[in-house]
Formats: C-alpha cells, sequence, structure tokens
C-alpha cells in the first residue's frame, strides 16, 4: 500500500467519527446548521474516501428552523453493531450566554446509505455523545455534561449512562466517569475496548490552535479512568510550524488487517510571510478537515508513530488500493432528479416550492424566499471550498421588478460572513448586476453608482468566482465567452472560523447558488449548470 497524503478529507469536514464495518470503512462528520445533516464518507483502504450518505434528511430528524450560527449537528458518533449502523448527533439549539440547550438523539439503519429511522431522543444534558457496544452486549452511552452555573468551568466532565435497546431509553445509574485533565473544557468521548482495558478517548483544550487528543483507560468501564503517561495521544499546539495545525477530537478503528488507525480533526492556516508566527497562528478558510495517523501499542497504550504530533504523510494500511470515481462532477448540468450530496440548504430542506429541479428540466429553479441574513427559510444550495485555489461558475436567468428581488452567485460563511454577486433591479438602470458584502454584520455595496447594467436582450447571466488562497474575485459575463473581472478584490481569510466576531463558529466557506425575494412574492430564478473545478 502506498502512503496515505493528509488531509484524507479536504474542505470542512470535523469531528471524525470512523466506523468498520467488516472490510468497509466509514467516517461521519459534523454539519452544523446546513441540511441534510451529517456526511457520511466510505473507503475500502482508509485513503480514497467518496461522500455515501446524508443520513438525516427529514424534517422528523432534523429541523434546525431558526438555530443559531453553527448550532446544529455537532459531533457525530457512528457504530456498526448488531448487523446494523447506529448513528448518535446532537442538535444544538442555543449557543451564546451560559447555556449550551441541546438534545441528543440516535437513529439507525441496516444500510449506509439507506433510510435512517425516526430519533429517539437520548438526553440533552451537553454535547458530543457517543454509545459504546461492550462485547457482553450491554450498550453505554457517554457525553459531555455542561456546567451553566455562574464562575464554574461550563465542561463538568464526562457523563455515562446504559442504553437499553429494548426499551429504546437511558436506563440506571447516570455517573461522571472522568473529570478530564488540567486542559480541561473536555468534550468528544468514545470509548474502546483492547487488552482487558476500557479506553476513554476525549478531546480537550477546545477546538482552536491549542486542541489535542487525550486517552485514559481503566479496567472498570466505570473508572477511574488513569490518563496516559505521555499525554496528549495527538496535538498540534506546541507545533506552530507544522502545516496541520488544530489536530484533536479523534476517534479510533481496529482493522481487518489487524492496524490501528487514528483519524482527527485539523486546519490549515493560509501562508501568513512576515506575520508572527505563535499568536495569533492564522485563519483556516477551509474550516476543520479530517486527518488519519497510524497507531502503535506499547504497555497497552496507544501512541502516534512518529510522535504526537499529525504527520502530511503516513504509511497506508496491509490494503490493496481501491480507488473510486468522482462523487461530484465538475461541472453539474441539473439533469437529474436529486441534487448530489455534496450540495446543501440552510437549516432545513427546500421542499418543491422552493426548489426544483423539474418545473423546468434541466435547471435547478430556486424560488425567491429570505435574505442571506435569515436563520429561518434561505432559499441557497451550497458547497464546501475545499482547495486554496478553485473556480466556481453559473448561468442563471432571472427577471426581477424591485431592488427586493436578487439572485446570483455567494461565498458564505454564516448569516453575519458573506458576499453575493447577484441579478437584482434598479429603478433607473433596469436589471443590474450588483455586489452586497456582510463583513461581521457590517453591510456594504462596494459599486454602488457603477452596478453593472444588464443589456436587455441578454436572458441569461454567467457569473464567475476565481479563488486564488488568500483573496478571490467575481466575473460575469454575458454570452458564456467574454469575461470581464469585478473590481473588488475580497479577503478569503474573512470567510474561516478563525475571523468570525465572537468566537465559536466551526464551519467553513461555501460557495453556491442563491434566490432571495423579500417582497414575498417568490419570484423564481433558473440556474442552468454549476460548476467547481480546482485550480
Amino acid at each position: 500500500m502506498n502512503k496515505i497524503h493528509n488531509p484524507i478529507l479536504t474542505g470542512f469536514n470535523p469531528d471524525p467519527s470512523i466506523c468498520r464495518a467488516g472490510e468497509d470503512y466509514y467516517i461521519a462528520v459534523s454539519t452544523f446548521e446546513w441540511f441534510p445533516g451529517v456526511g457520511i464518507y466510505h473507503s475500502k483502504d482508509l485513503k480514497n474516501w467518496r461522500l455515501v450518505s446524508r443520513p438525516l434528511n427529514r424534517l422528523s430528524q432534523l429541523n434546525m428552523m431558526g438555530n443559531p450560527d453553527s448550532g446544529g449537528i455537532w459531533a457525530p458518533a457512528l457504530s456498526y453493531s448488531d448487523g446494523k449502523f447506529w448513528l448518535i448527533y446532537t442538535d444544538v439549539k442555543v449557543t451564546e450566554g451560559q447555556w449550551k440547550d441541546c438534545h441528543n438523539y440516535l437513529v439507525t439503519c441496516d444500510t449506509i446509505d439507506g433510510e435512517w429511522s425516526e430519533p429517539i431522543h437520548m438526553n440533552s444534558s451537553g454535547f458530543d455523545p457517543s454509545l459504546f457496544h461492550d462485547d457482553d452486549g450491554k450498550k453505554y452511552f457517554v457525553n459531555m455534561f455542561w456546567d451553566h452555573r455562574v464562575g464554574n468551568h461550563n465542561f463538568y466532565g464526562i457523563v455515562m449512562q446504559e442504553y437499553s435497546v429494548e426499551e429504546q431509553k437511558l436506563v440506571g445509574k447516570s455517573e461522571i466517569i472522568f473529570k478530564g485533565t488540567d486542559i480541561m473544557l473536555t468534550e468528544a468521548p468514545h470509548l474502546y475496548k483492547m487488552n482487558g482495558y476500557y479506553y476513554l478517548l476525549t478531546a480537550e483544550g477546545g477546538t482552536k490552535y491549542d486542541h489535542q487528543a487525550t486517552i485514559a483507560r481503566s479496567k472498570d468501564i466505570w473508572g477511574p479512568y488513569e490518563v496516559h503517561p505521555d499525554n496528549p495521544l495527538i496535538t498540534s499546539f506546541p507545533y506552530p510550524r507544522n502545516p496541520l495545525q488544530k489536530a484533536g477530537h479523534a476517534s479510533m478503528v481496529h482493522t481487518h488487517t489487524d492496524e490501528w488507525f487514528l483519524v482527527h480533526l485539523t486546519g490549515r492556516p493560509l501562508p501568513r510571510d512576515g506575520q508572527p508566527l505563535l499568536d495569533p497562528r492564522g485563519y483556516c478558510p477551509l474550516g476543520r478537515e479530517t486527518a488519519i495517523q497510524r497507531l502503535e501499542w506499547s504497555n497497552d497504550w496507544p501512541y502516534v508513530v512518529g510522535g504526537n504530533q499529525p504527520a502530511s504523510e503516513i504509511e497506508g494500511p496491509n490494503m490493496e488500493e481501491v480507488t473510486w470515481g468522482p462523487d461530484v462532477e465538475e461541472k453539474d448540468d441539473f439533469n437529474t432528479e436529486q441534487l448530489n450530496l455534496h450540495y446543501q440548504s440552510l437549516r432545513i430542506p427546500l421542499g418543491e416550492k422552493i426548489l426544483s429541479l423539474t418545473d423546468n428540466p434541466g435547471h435547478l429553479r430556486l424560488y425567491g424566499k429570505e435574505s442571506l441574513t435569515s436563520k429561518f427559510t434561505q432559499a441557497f444550495v451550497a458547497r464546501r471550498w475545499q482547495h486554496f485555489n478553485f473556480t466556481a461558475e453559473t448561468k442563471v436567468a432571472f427577471n426581477p421588478d424591485s431592488f427586493q428581488q436578487a439572485a446570483g452567485l455567494v461565498n458564505y460563511y454564516n448569516t453575519q460572513n458573506w458576499t453575493a454577486l447577484q441579478v437584482t433591479w434598479h429603478e433607473e438602470k433596469g436589471r443590474i448586476l450588483d455586489l452586497t458584502t456582510c463583513d461581521n454584520f457590517i453591510f456594504a455595496q462596494p459599486l454602488k453608482g457603477n452596478e453593472i447594467i444588464i443589456p436587455e436582450d441578454v436572458e441569461y447571466v454567467y457569473i464567475r468566482v476565481d479563488v486564488e488562497t488568500h483573496h478571490y474575485q467575481y466575473s460575469y459575463s454575458f454570452d458564456g465567452e467574454n469575461w470581464t473581472k469585478v473590481p473588488v478584490t475580497f479577503e478569503s481569510y474573512k470567510l474561516s472560523d478563525d475571523y468570525i466576531q465572537g468566537g465559536g463558529f466551526f464551519t467553513g466557506a461555501f460557495v453556491g447558488m442563491q434566490c432571495q425575494d423579500t417582497s414575498g412574492r417568490s419570484l423564481h430564478a433558473d440556474f442552468d449548470y454549476f460548476v467547481y473545478r480546482e485550480k
């Protein structure tokens, strides 16, 4: 097997939970306010991955309408036991202030890409839950426990309770089994059993540059747990020159070839020549990604091969390489009845009154809804930025008769940080292309007075964005051949977790197609294609 290059899941793919079913491997990642919820990737060799499932695709499983930015799905946990897949997830409803209001659920499915069950509510005491299947048939549910009391550290510890499959609820005593180390912010618990020990893997230090993964063990599942003598298991914090930063929030897998691997969250900051190395360490517009490391065992403790920092390249497992075709085409002509899994909407599914692939065959039709600042109903379909350099392009037909109607191409982080080049309307100029920007909730229209007038005989407007590491710039065309750059340059770092005001944001940059009609008349826009091409 040749080498594996990190990260294995590029772009916003954080909080990986790895699971083996026979000789197949799956990773579930967080999706926060983006719908459908959870992304599940499949591999046969731990190197080549493809997106195969978005299990939470019905409102009855997940309704995030009104959820805050970076609320929604935090840290799903995927496992395989008793001939089926088990998925645990959190829906976070409140992120600001003293409380984290969140609800933890379980869904199951016999196949990874089938129809997942209706959710069973487990508890609401904290986030990052997971389910452990013991070899005696018992199942245990663990999550971090939130302490809202003023003056207290919010992360009270890891709580555990038994789960009854028959009763479909948590039963028996609920106990704190681990208080964490002095690094604190102890979260993301996963339990494993090996060599007569129970291993508790957690994340500590928060999910920014001082992130780490901590591991502890006990002969008794209820503890007490002793911490690894050379903790942390993995971190980037002491290694500011490592290109893979923020390493932590991990999960382990024992392969069918009797090898051990660790998948973990990581972030790749933009290069910052001439800037201080340590503080701040930089900005990651691609969000938090997923990397993989090889593990070895010594004295019944796991160690990352080569030391406890992430390696950009590792030796792959003793498996035959299995490559997949692309799971998304560079150019999508919207000739199918369902959108590709790489596309998502915000907070809720877009029903046929908002999104249609059949009203105008060969087009994605979006019926205009609320603004890009809304946490309720946006007609917006987007996909992750997955590369530092790429082009995204679309072709749109839209006939507004009010400045309250707009449709076009959007680069988006959250409701407070985005830019948009849109077809809209002006009382004196008629149909125009205009730029609107939102920078930490400060709004601007940089073309003011120089809006681009769309000729009357033009039906479709072509809109493109070119992202080149530090900067991105929009272009437009009225014939698809002759392109004109819009003379405004935007900075990529402003669409990153590290820039957003207030902190506590967890997603990554998206690019996509949006239609808004704040008059309430639901005027539609027809998008003929969407291109995402790595440079």
